[in-house]
């Protein structure tokens, strides 16, 4: 199993940062594809950001490119997610996400496609 723990969420003001962090422990590799997904209170979850292994390739959704990055580093098995130019529609529970070792060295943007889920952190953006 891999186990995954988010942290680093909190409130912050529109325009503001915050950087998410995924620690990821028990069964894990660095050759899991990783995600970043956000559920905003009553809504359906929504990809984010995704990173691939082994690749370096990155992918974001629309409403997030250019203001969010997401990175890994292998030493620490932790994954990243940068978020500048905060907005208030960023509002959410943000979840960090592993899939299947081996599979996607490019990441994956569909939630069917991740094994494995943190708990989540919440950010909530002022206006």
């Amino acid at each position: 199993q891999v186990q995954l723990a988010e942290s680093g969420g909190g409130l912050v003001q529109a325009g503001e940062s915050l950087r998410l962090s995924c620690a990821a422990s028990g069964r894990f590799s660095n050759r899991h594809a990783m995600g970043w997904f956000r559920q905003p209170l009553g809504k359906e979850r929504e990809f984010v950001a995704t990173v691939g292994w082994g690749t370096g390739h990155t992918a974001y959704a629309d409403s997030v490119q250019g203001r969010f990055t997401i990175s890994r580093d292998d030493t620490k098995n932790t994954v990243h997610l940068q978020m500048n130019s905060l907005k208030p529609e960023d509002t959410a529970v943000y979840l960090c996400a592993a899939g299947p070792r081996d599979i996607y060295p490019y990441g994956t943007v569909r939630i069917s496609e991740y094994d494995y889920w943190g708990q989540g952190a919440q950010v909530t953006v002022s206006s």
